[in-house]
């Protein structure tokens, strides 16, 4: 994909073809941007399973014109049984199984609280009519992406015990093959229950009450009452003011402060030209100062220590821009954080936009599929820890530390730009190549998302800690980030899903609306 996509009457962006087709085709019908990415993400949950899905978080953007954007926080906390001494005399929280899905799935709970926002739009789309896409490839299957044949093949040996993993998602005890026909029978039927009898059915109704009986069944510290009393909580977001713009993200406990503080960072190094070793060493240092910020203040929205808005102030982000090197890498590595999702943006004819995100953390999350319902359960909560004195130490009813972060930006001149990827750690760093290629550079928005990328830390479960580039950099800028003290690991790959799978939607002031998927993923740009 070369070249930037555009249309007048509504698009989406997905990372793979059918959530954006089915999000478009609700803006066909008459619905809106809120109404076109709950469809999108239903659709999503079923076709990409190994990045997502109803079992899991998410979180929102929502901008309309005239008002100030809103965000949805749709993270569940830890099971009322998810103590530290439940887990006493093991190294930490396992990763996988029953014992890993320790929190409320909210994602379900953020798309009604986004619907109700929107309730005052115009007239709503039967629910009926957003799911209708999801259930049918649930029930009719669909290919099994190269990608998830990949990660299924990759962590094999630590899911294929878990209970339910084997029966969805394997073929004969093995990773299906690229382009198996993949059906899911009860999570179809799962989507069409909540269709019928509504979102809120997920916590405190008959699917409620068998979600909870198979957590307990199998041994998950999340209890109905834990169920009943969660709600996804409209928030207000983070923002940075920048030259000709203000950007936005989410608020702890995600690392939404991380990627704005990159950004601001950034534009005070003064860098003149993009993809250069000033543009890459900059963003890279930028990162290290914004991740040493972030794990020392996120964590659960009542832990925390003062308003995190204070580090977004500008003698706060001059402060620490003085703190970079122009020449030296700082020394590194520092603890990472990863985790695989999905990210999706849409914009609808009257200008609403939606920047989404949504996951199950690891890729398959705790690999326990609920027995009867085909929910696959997420394993966030293996982010907590067990050290009483740590920032994100678990307690039942607490948020866990989330690397999800969504972003929107509004211009000056009434452009309205949603971006955002998966990939743990790479969420900021890709964020910042993407916005800083086209608004600092002037890139078109589809080689802004296709330009080679690097990642500083680890994401999709690779541990190293080095700053890896793909293959398409000039081999100086690469001898030059190396004699800098950078230690770079160029990977084989000129389009590498180490990189994460971006996106990015733009409306201008002309009512004109540009968008760019990702070359690495299975996604596309559905429009109208």
């Amino acid at each position: 994909m070369l070249h930037t996509l555009s249309s007048t009457g509504g698009m989406v962006v997905a990372p793979h073809h059918l959530a954006a087709q089915a999000g478009r085709d609700v803006l066909r019908d008459g619905g809106n941007a809120v109404q076109a990415m709950v469809a999108a993400a239903a659709a999503v949950a079923v076709v990409y399973p190994h990045m997502n899905g109803i079992g899991g978080d998410g979180f929102w953007l929502i901008h309309e014109p005239g008002r100030e954007p809103v965000a949805i926080d749709a993270c569940g906390p830890a099971g009322a049984l998810a103590t530290r001494e439940r887990y006493a005399g093991q190294a930490g929280i396992p990763a996988r199984g029953a014992g890993a899905a320790l929190t409320v799935a909210g994602t379900v709970g953020g798309w009604a609280a986004a619907l109700e926002h929107a309730a005052a739009w115009g007239p709503a789309l039967p629910l009926e009519r957003l799911l209708a896409d999801a259930v049918r490839h649930a029930r009719d299957g669909v290919a099994v992406t190269r990608s998830q044949n990949l990660l299924t093949s990759q962590k094999l040996e630590e899911l294929r015990a878990v209970a339910g993993f084997g029966s969805a998602f394997l073929v004969a005890g093995a990773a299906p093959a690229t382009g198996t026909r993949l059906r899911q029978p009860e999570l179809a039927a799962t989507l069409e229950h909540l269709a019928r009898a509504g979102l809120d059915d997920f916590y405190r109704g008959a699917l409620g009450a068998r979600i909870a009986a198979a957590l307990a069944q199998a041994g998950s510290p999340v209890l109905a009452a834990d169920l009943e009393a969660y709600r996804a909580r409209v928030v207000a977001p983070l923002s940075v003011g920048l030259r000709g713009c203000r950007v936005y993200n989410l608020p702890p406990p995600t690392q939404g402060l991380a990627s704005l503080m990159i950004l601001g960072l950034f534009e005070r190094l003064g860098v003149q030209q993009g993809d250069g070793f000033d543009h890459v060493h900059g963003l890279v240092e930028a990162t290290k100062q914004a991740f040493l910020v972030r794990d020392r203040v996120v964590t659960d929205p009542s832990r925390l220590c003062g308003d995190p808005a204070r580090y977004l102030a500008p003698d706060e982000l001059q402060r620490r821009a003085v703190e970079i090197d122009a020449r030296r890498a700082r020394p590194w590595p520092h603890p990472a954080r990863p985790g695989d999702t999905i990210w999706m943006g849409a914009v609808d004819r009257e200008g609403r936009a939606v920047s989404f995100i949504q996951s199950v953390y690891w890729e398959f999350g705790s690999g326990l599929v609920l027995p009867g319902t085909g929910i696959v359960w997420q394993n966030r909560g293996c982010s907590f820890s067990l050290d009483p004195q740590a920032l994100n130490t678990l307690e039942p009813g607490r948020k866990p530390f989330h690397t999800l972060n969504p972003a929107l930006a509004r211009f000056d001149d009434g452009r309205v730009l949603v971006y955002g990827t998966m990939g743990g750690e790479g969420q900021p760093q890709t964020q910042a190549a993407v916005f800083t290629r086209y608004a600092h550079f002037a890139q078109p928005l589809q080689q802004a998302v296709s330009a080679p990328r690097w990642l500083l830390g680890r994401t999709w479960g690779e541990a190293s800690t080095s700053l890896r580039l793909e293959n398409r950099f000039d081999p100086a800028l690469v001898q030059a980030l190396r004699d800098a003290g950078h230690p770079v690991e160029v990977l084989p790959e000129a389009f590498s899903d180490t990189m994460g799978h971006a996106g990015a939607v733009l409306r201008r002031p002309d009512g004109m609306i540009e968008g760019a998927a990702d070359p690495r993923s299975d996604g596309i740009v559905a429009g109208l």
